[in-house]
């Protein structure tokens, strides 16, 4: 094959290196911002359920804080969409986790009103057993909504467990485990609540307050 050919198809190689990567690059940016975006929504959605639009005039996404605490169930920051109407608080969605699922860490959204009174939970993820646990799935049974318009005093403390461990709140047949996971965390998750109740609603937490002063730093 003479030299020129041989030159010629390996600058061709080339040019179709470049371009695939180059395809391949631009394919996996669109597709992460794509995913990002449902994610997004898919979030909202939830948050919606929980604290319909007809309750605040903010925007949740805006209004967030994060918060460390072992009751919520991880050592990571927890996000914490704050509510408000005419700059009022009305409710916070908190993102804790229960960690003794039957299948590992159980992602949660407990939203609890000002008052102390749960909204409601719904559940951002889990590894829990298809038929069984996955029952706390809103979309496949109405065990979570149960916990809609309960607190801390209602019902009693001693009650706060599922009714195998002499509580009040439903199990599944044949996985006690699982919800006991749940009921448990959302429990913690009030505690933690009411005892950081004006702490969460402060606009400006620490973390943010630390942010905001590196960002003028290097401002």
């Amino acid at each position: 094959m003479p030299l020129k050919n041989m030159l010629l198809g390996a600058f061709l190689l080339g040019v179709f290196a470049i371009a695939g990567t180059g395809l391949v690059a631009l394919t996996h940016s669109v597709t992460v911002e794509r995913i990002a975006q449902n994610e997004r929504e898919a979030l909202l959605s939830l948050l919606h359920q929980l604290v319909p639009p007809k309750r605040h005039d903010n925007d949740l996404f805006e209004d967030v804080t994060y918060v460390t605490d072992p009751r919520l169930g991880t050592s990571r920051p927890v996000p914490v969409y704050r509510a408000r109407r005419d700059g009022e608080p009305v409710a916070a969605v908190l993102a804790p986790v229960a960690p003794e699922g039957y299948g590992g860490n159980i992602r949660l959204l407990v939203a609890i009103n000002i008052d102390g009174t749960l909204a409601g939970v719904r559940v951002l993820g889990h590894q829990e057993t298809p038929g069984l646990g996955d029952k706390i799935e809103a979309e496949r049974s109405d065990w979570i909504l149960q916990f809609d318009r309960c607190s801390l005093e209602q019902p009693r403390p001693s009650n706060w467990a599922v009714k195998k461990d002499g509580g009040v709140f439903d199990q599944f047949t044949g996985a006690t485990i699982t919800p006991r996971a749940v009921v448990n965390a959302v429990h913690d998750t009030l505690i933690y609540f009411q005892n950081n109740r004006e702490m969460l609603f402060e606009r400006n937490s620490a973390a943010e307050a630390d942010e905001q002063e590196e960002d003028e730093e290097h401002g």
